[in-house]
C-alpha cells in the first residue's frame, strides 16, 4: 500500500477525529471507575487509568520522533522534546497512582503548550483544535481520577 503524503495544513481526517474521541473513552470510564468501585478494586481502577495516560503521554512524544524522522537533518528539539514525555510517563508508571494521574494530566497539557508552537512551525496547525480537546478532556480524567484515589 503507498501511502499518499498529506499537504501541510491538512486538517484531520474524519476518522482519526472518531479514533481521537474513541481514545478518550478509557479515560472517562478510568475515572469513573476510580470514584464508583470498591474500595478493593480502587488500586486497580487508578492503576489502570494512570497507565494508559503514561500510555498516551509517551504516544504524543512519539508523535515528535516522527515528525524529525521526515527530516533530513533531524531537529534537535523535536527528538529533545519527544523523549520528554516519555521518560515522565514511565515515571507516572512507577509512581503511586495518584501521583502518576497527576504528572499524567500535567504532561498532557504541558505537551498541548509545547505542541501548539511545534505543530504550527511543522504545518500541522489544523490539528490544533482536535489536540486541545482531546488533551483537555484527557488531563481532566486524570485528575478527577487523582481526586478519588
Amino acid at each position: 500500500m503507498n501511502a499518499v503524503p498529506v499537504p501541510a495544513g491538512s486538517a484531520p481526517s474524519h476518522l482519526a477525529q472518531r479514533l481521537g474521541y474513541l481514545g478518550l473513552a478509557p479515560f472517562v470510564l478510568g475515572a469513573a471507575l476510580v470514584w464508583l468501585v470498591r474500595a478493593e478494586a480502587l488500586p486497580y481502577a487508578a492503576q489502570a487509568l494512570s497507565a494508559y495516560a503514561a500510555l498516551i503521554v509517551s504516544f504524543l512524544g512519539g508523535v515528535h520522533w516522527g515528525l524529525a524522522m521526515r527530516q533530513s537533518v533531524p531537529s534537535p528539539r523535536l527528538l529533545g522534546w519527544g523523549m520528554a514525555p516519555v521518560l515522565a510517563g514511565w515515571i507516572g508508571v512507577m509512581m503511586p497512582a495518584a501521583s502518576g494521574l497527576v504528572l499524567g494530566g500535567v504532561m498532557l497539557l504541558a505537551g498541548w503548550f509545547v505542541d501548539r508552537r511545534l505543530y504550527a512551525e511543522q504545518g500541522l496547525g489544523a490539528w490544533l483544535t482536535l489536540r486541545f480537546r482531546l488533551s483537555v478532556g484527557a488531563a481532566l480524567c486524570c485528575f478527577i481520577g487523582a481526586a478519588g484515589t
